[in-house]
Parts: structure tokens; sequence; C-alpha cells
């Protein structure tokens, strides 16, 4: 384990924060560029009826004889009222992809920064933390985007209290959804991370997050309905099971990192 000065570790530090600067502002600038692509191809895919998730959905419902699981989506007319508002949002969504692009790099700075501090066996552990705490990200943000959002999409964008009424849905609206649904659920699917840290560190046991389980099932429930602001309990739901599953994933992670440690602890007897 390498020691330093204070003023070394802020140096180090500040580099850090300069490189994961220039490698956002990077891809920001290359997904600026692109706009035709990032927006029709990507950002407002869900918009349309030929859109991957429901023509899967479709074809089950095909199968099934359930026309109720087909979303009823043709296609979704988004309108812009304000003069800024366009320029602003390309502006944050290529800021925002860049983070979500570049999340492996800004992980990767991390440990960087942290590595001389560690001994050869935490570090061992530490690369397989950070590898999983990436790929968890990613399988949030996909299941955000192929599942939650498109669904919530299809809710609340043919939700009608009348028909003489019709949803015109602003710009501002749907990208802040889009943006806030992704991130926070690629974030949330860090748990099993977050519990095994705590769990190392001795602050959390698993007999505990055993003994929480229902508070823990309420406290989803609710989380799940912030997440998705329709009130739609089959959207809920998506997003309510694999967070259940999550915590149940974090118990069973608890529960091996006491065992080791307990292990440890017999054999420096």
């Amino acid at each position: 384990m390498k020691e330093g000065s204070f003023w070394q570790h802020i140096e180090a530090l500040r580099w850090t924060i300069v490189r994961s600067v220039i490698a956002v502002v990077i891809v920001a600038i290359g997904v600026f560029i692109f706009k035709d692509f990032v927006f029709n191809s990507i950002i407002l895919a869900p918009c349309h009826g030929d859109f991957a998730t429901y023509k899967v959905l479709c074809n089950i419902s095909d199968k099934l004889s359930m026309p109720s699981i087909c979303p009823n989506i043709d296609s979704i007319n988004l309108i812009n009222i304000n003069l800024t508002a366009q320029l602003f949002i390309h502006l944050s969504v290529s800021f925002y992809l860049g983070i979500i692009i570049t999340f492996p790099y800004l992980v990767s700075e991390v440990w960087w920064y942290v590595s001389p501090a560690l001994y050869p066996d935490e570090k061992k552990h530490a690369i397989k933390g950070t590898l999983s705490f990436v790929f968890l990200f990613y399988i949030g943000v996909l299941i955000a985007y192929y599942i939650i959002f498109p669904l919530t999409l299809n809710f609340l964008g043919t939700y009608q209290v009348s028909s003489a009424i019709p949803n015109r849905i602003s710009l501002n609206s749907y990208i802040s959804t889009f943006l806030s649904l992704t991130f926070s659920v690629g974030l949330l699917f860090e748990l099993p991370i977050v519990a095994y840290l705590f769990a190392k560190i001795g602050i959390l046991k698993s007999a505990f997050l055993r003994r929480s389980r229902k508070v823990a099932v309420v406290a989803v429930m609710i989380i799940s309905a912030m997440i998705t602001p329709s009130t739609d309990i089959f959207t809920m739901m998506l997003v309510a099971v694999p967070l259940q599953l999550l915590y149940e994933l974090s118990i069973v992670i608890v529960k091996r990192t006491e065992t080791k440690r307990g292990s440890n602890n017999s054999c420096s007897l």
C-alpha cells in the first residue's frame, strides 16, 4: 500500500476529475454532432409503434389471444412550446448520454485513484466490485429503456379522461421522464454493490435484511410508484419485481460476505 502526502492525493484527485470531465465532454460533443441518429433512432424510438418492445408484446398477445397486452401506440407526436427548449434539450441529452457512455471509464478513474491505497487481496475484490457496478448500471438502464419507459409512455401517452381532449405531449415532459427513469433505475440496480460494501465493513447484517423483508416490500412499492409516474399496477410491478429480486440478491451477498469474514477470523486465531 503506497502512501503519499496530502497534497499528492489532492493532485491525483484533481487530475482524476479533469480526465473524467474531458472524457464526458468529448463523448457529449460526439453525441451532439450525431443529433439525427441519437434522437430519431434512440431517444424518440419509443414514440413509434414499430419499437422493438411493442412488437414483442403484440406477438405475445397474438399467441395468447390477449389483445390487452399489445400496446395501442401508433405514433405519439411531441410538441415544443418554448423557443429555447430544443437547443437546451439537445445539450442536456448530449451531456447525460456522455455520462452513460463513459460510465465504465469514470468508474475506472475512481478505481485508479483508490487502488494504490489497497492491499493485493483488497484489489481483487475491488476489481470484481467495479465490474459488477458497471454491469448492473447498464442492466438497469436497458431495462428502463426497453421495458419501463415504453410501457409508461404507452399508458400515459394514450390515457384520456375524454375523447374530446387529445394528448399533446411536450418535448420537455417526454425528455425529463425519459432521463429520470433511465438514470434512477440504473442507479437503483446498484443495491447489491452497496449492500456488499456495507457488509464488508460490518455495518449491514443479513439477519437485519431478512427481518426487514416486509418493510422492504413496502419500500420497493413506494419507490416503484415514484419512479413510474403512471397509476398502472402492471407498469409499477415491472419496476417492483426486479428491485425486490435485487433485495433478495443483496441478502445472499451479505450472508456470503459474513461467512467469508467468519472463516478468515477463525483462520487468524
